[in-house]
Parts: C-alpha cells; sequence; structure tokens
C-alpha cells in the first residue's frame, strides 16, 4: 500500500510540473523461448467498437500520447489485426510506456470479442499475463479514458474473478471515481454493469450508482439519458427519477424531437412510466404532432410502436403508419430492418384492433397478416424444446393442440390448445380460429369453451436480471389477452427449478388449472 501511494504521490508531481514522459522506459521485456505460447486466430476487423452508444463519446478522447518518441508503437497497436502482433510487442525491442500496455489489451478485446475460443487461449498464454503485470505497474499513470475502456476489457476478455490483476485496476477505478468524467461513469455503467454483477463486483457496481446519482445534472446530451435509463435505471429507482427529470419535462421548450423520439423508445425497451406521466406523454403528443410524417418511416413506425407498448398512442398516430400509402413501402421487404419494421406494424395494427374499440381505421390488409415463412424459422431454444416434448405427452393426441402458432397480430404462441366447459381438450382444426391469417375452422366455439396459449419467457425476454418483462413482451401479453386467450406463462426461472419429467407435467397442468380458475373467478 506504501509503495502505490508514493507511485500515486509521483504520478501528481509530475502532472504538476508538466513533465513530459511520466515514467521512464521500462526496457525490453523478453521471455524464454520456451515460455511463449503462439496464439493464432482470425481476428475481427481493427476497426470494430465495443458496443453501446456512450462507446462512441469515449472513443472520441485522445488515447494515444503525442510524444514522437511514442507514435511508432501506438500505430503499432492502432493497426494490429492480430493478437500475436500485439503479444509480440513484449520482445520486439519495444519500450512500452505509460498507456502502451493499456491500450494492447484494450486492443486485444476488440479482436477477440467473438472469439470466446481465442479468448481461453489468450489467457493461457504466458506474455498476456506478462502485459497485464506491466499494466498493473504503470496504473496510476493510464489516463482516465484508458482506464474505463481497460476494465470493461478485461471484464470481456474473461478473466478468473480471483485475478488480482483484475482486481488492481477496479481499486484504480474506486480511487479515481471523484475524478472521472460522467461520460466515463456512464460509459461504465453502460457496458460493464451487467459484467460487475456476474464477476462479483457488487461493491464498484453500487459505488458507480452512487456517482451517477449525485452527480446526474453534469449529463450534457440525451443520449447519455438514454443509456443510463435502459442499462441502470432498473439498479437504481432514484437514479432512474433523477434521469427522468434531466431533457425532458424541465427542459421541454428546448427538447428535440429526435431525443425525445429516443427518450420514448428507452421507456418503451423497458415498460417504463414516467412519475409525471400525463405531462409527459401531453410534451410526446404536442411535440409530435405535425412533425411524425415528417421522420424517417422506419422511425415512424418505432415512435407509433412505443406509443403502443406505453398505452398512449392516439387515432392520428395509429392511422399515420396504418394508410395504405405509407405501410406499402414494407410489404414484402427482404432486409432484415424491413422486416422488423413490418413486425411492429403487424403490433401497431393489433393494438388498434384489439385496444382501440372506437378505431375507425385504415388497417393492414388481411394479404398483409398472412405470417412470413421466416416467423417460424427460429432455431428451437431447450426450453422451447423441452415445453414441446411435455406438452405432446399430457394431450396425447396430435389432434388436441398446435405447436408454433404464427397468429395474425404478429405474435408466435408456443402452443395452443381448447377447452371445453369440463376442462377436456377438445379437437383444434374443427372450431373457428379468427388469430389466424387466413382463419380456419367452420364450427363456432362451444358455449364455455376456453382457448389457451402457453408462451415461454426466456432469460433475454427480461429486463437484465429482473423477473420485469421488456416493453415487447408486456404487448404481446395484453394483445393476446384482449384476443380472448387464457395465458399459459413459462418463465425460464421457474422451469430450471424443475428437474423430471413428472415435475414439468404437473407444473404445466397446474398453470392450466389456474389459467382456468382466474377466469371462473371473473
Amino acid at each position: 500500500m506504501a509503495a502505490r501511494l508514493v507511485r500515486r504521490c509521483t504520478c501528481l508531481l509530475r502532472e504538476a510540473t508538466l513533465l513530459a514522459p511520466a515514467v521512464s522506459p521500462v526496457g525490453q521485456l523478453r521471455l524464454p523461448q520456451g515460455t511463449q505460447k503462439p496464439l493464432t486466430s482470425s481476428a475481427t476487423s481493427p476497426s470494430s467498437r465495443l458496443p453501446g452508444p456512450l462507446s462512441e463519446l469515449v472513443e472520441k478522447e485522445q488515447v494515444f500520447a503525442p510524444y514522437p518518441g511514442r507514435q511508432e508503437v501506438e500505430q503499432l497497436i492502432e493497426k494490429a489485426t492480430q493478437p500475436e502482433e500485439l503479444l509480440e510487442l513484449l520482445g520486439g525491442g519495444h519500450c512500452l510506456q505509460q498507456n502502451h500496455a493499456a491500450l494492447a489489451l484494450i486492443q486485444l478485446s476488440r479482436l477477440l470479442s467473438e472469439k470466446p475460443k481465442d479468448k481461453a487461449t489468450l489467457i493461457q498464454d504466458a506474455r498476456f499475463w506478462q502485459l497485464l503485470h506491466l499494466v498493473n505497474s504503470q496504473i496510476t499513470v493510464v489516463w482516465h479514458g484508458t482506464l474505463v475502456k481497460l476494465l470493461r476489457s478485461l471484464y470481456a476478455l474473461g478473466l478468473p474473478t480471483t485475478s488480482k490483476d483484475l482486481r488492481s485496476v477496479e481499486q484504480e477505478v474506486r480511487w479515481r471515481m471523484r475524478r472521472l468524467k460522467y461520460k466515463h461513469l456512464a460509459f461504465l455503467a453502460e457496458s460493464s454493469a451487467t459484467y460487475m454483477q456476474e464477476q462479483g463486483s457488487r461493491e464498484l457496481l453500487a459505488e458507480l450508482l452512487v456517482h451517477l446519482e449525485r452527480r446526474w445534472a453534469e449529463i450534457e446530451d440525451s443520449r447519455t439519458v438514454v443509456a443510463m435509463m435502459m442499462k441502470t435505471g432498473h439498479l437504481s429507482e432514484s437514479l432512474m427519477n433523477r434521469l427522468e427529470d434531466k431533457h425532458v419535462l424541465d427542459r421541454a421548450q428546448s427538447i428535440t424531437l429526435p431525443h425525445l423520439c429516443n427518450m420514448l423508445l428507452a421507456f418503451a425497451r423497458v415498460n417504463f412510466r414516467p412519475e409525471r406521466e400525463d405531462s409527459f406523454f401531453s410534451l410526446v403528443h404536442e411535440k409530435l404532432g405535425s412533425e411524425l410524417v415528417g421522420l424517417e418511416p422506419a422511425l415512424q413506425v418505432d415512435v407509433v410502436w412505443a406509443l403502443c407498448v406505453l398505452q398512449q398512442v392516439r387515432e392520428a398516430e395509429l392511422q399515420a403508419v396504418l394508410r395504405p400509402e405509407f405501410h406499402a413501402q414494407f410489404l414484402g421487404g427482404k432486409s432484415p430492418k424491413d422486416q422488423s419494421t413490418f413486425q411492429k406494424l403487424l403490433h401497431v395494427n393489433a393494438t388498434a384492433q384489439l385496444e382501440h374499440p372506437e378505431y375507425t381505421g385504415p388497417l393492414l390488409p388481411t394479404s398483409a397478416l398472412v405470417p412470413s415463412p421466416s416467423a417460424l424459422e427460429q432455431k428451437m431454444t431447450p426450453l422451447q424444446k423441452e415445453l414441446q416434448e411435455v406438452l405432446k405427452g399430457l394431450l396425447g393426441s396430435a389432434d388436441k393442440g398446435s405447436f408454433m402458432v404464427a397468429t395474425q397480430y404478429g405474435w408466435v404462441l408456443d402452443a395452443e390448445v381448447l377447452l371445453d366447459s369440463e376442462s377436456q381438450l377438445l379437437p383444434l382444426r374443427d372450431f373457428v380460429a379468427p388469430h389466424l391469417a387466413p382463419a380456419s375452422g367452420s364450427q363456432p366455439l362451444p358455449p364455455g369453451a376456453k382457448r389457451l396459449a402457453f408462451l415461454r419467457w426466456e432469460f433475454p425476454n427480461f429486463n437484465s436480471r429482473s423477473k420485469d418483462l421488456l416493453g415487447r413482451f408486456v404487448l404481446a401479453r395484453r394483445h393476446l389477452l384482449a384476443a380472448g386467450f387464457l395465458l399459459v406463462e413459462v418463465p425460464y426461472y421457474e422451469w430450471m427449478e424443475l428437474k423430471s419429467e413428472w415435475q414439468k407435467s404437473a407444473y404445466l397442468k397446474d398453470k392450466m388449472r389456474k389459467a382456468v380458475a382466474e377466469e371462473l373467478a371473473k
């Protein structure tokens, strides 16, 4: 500890006297030939960047030192396309000073971002650990922006939680927390909050959230507000309230429409409603007004869809995206973006049909409601496969249930069954099914019949390790209930507790009984 304090004091003195090189050259670092483990990788492009909207803000900081003597090393780091090129810097006669080792580790993380196997190989390479130790010997003079990216990179590289080098970088971040700019804190929260929860760094996360809340007034752009709401708002209610107070109601006259749209999409994603809900949505509708039709078409759909999720859409906004001359441009679209936009149009159309009985039209044409083949082409998940197998055993007959049912509302049911008034299974194919496109069956449902829809909720359907569904799936639940289904919901965290086939079968039977009982209780 004393040695570390001396290093920190030395750093401050050097900064105060504006001496150019903050650290004397550490000299060439070499490993015996026998201890080097070559690492080969078809690395990704060096132009790839850390994910997330705040990363660009941090990237814009100058991360390469201006001193002429260091430019060669920095260029080698920046242009490296293979991990081996970075590891060879240790034994290539180069002097790695100040930020060099940290920058090399950040670049390693970028190159291996999509290569988990190569990450495991890297951690076995002695040169990687030598590079990491070198970083820690210089940690007190690593620049702020580089430091937060370094911590994010070490998390991404999968260092073991017991690594002293990782804990050392975390401790340095904690010591500097008060001096870091808000954009650095926001970047750290956005990019590393999940890692901190998984890596046993909850104390660092808690301290980070405290600083984000205390210094919320330093936020200068709406992009940061949106990112914080999406990534950390659920971790701190008080922080979410502060963020809400920050480009919206208090600065209503100066907020731009694009910023307001970003805010709205962030709210819809996590199904969040502001404390001053009426005032906020009055502002939204006022700002949209005649400007909605001037937005880029896909953004128009996104905005109206977000209002549907938050149950705040108005008739004029529904009409703006459901009119034939508008939605025709997305019919039959082949690109992933067009298909995603049209999927949201199906959800908007379902909202108009199921939740706005006063809506007079227009609506999407019947031909557009027929599900595309791609709606059912996704690879089956383990939960999905197990659920189908157990249900098939319960049903006993193929005509008593349907699986992977694509509805005209843009949602796919994991399974569907029909029960009579005595809760006995009925053959689905015999009865009308208005939720399908085109509709099937000819017989009306018998009195007292109930249509059950099975929905599985996977881990990504929830808001960052909570049991709160994301807005998209809350909308699905509302639509299917409005369409007359009884829902049998199967969340991953309940299913994973069931070990035997008997337990899983009993679980589904109990869920079905409860769904019917709740309906009868109404």
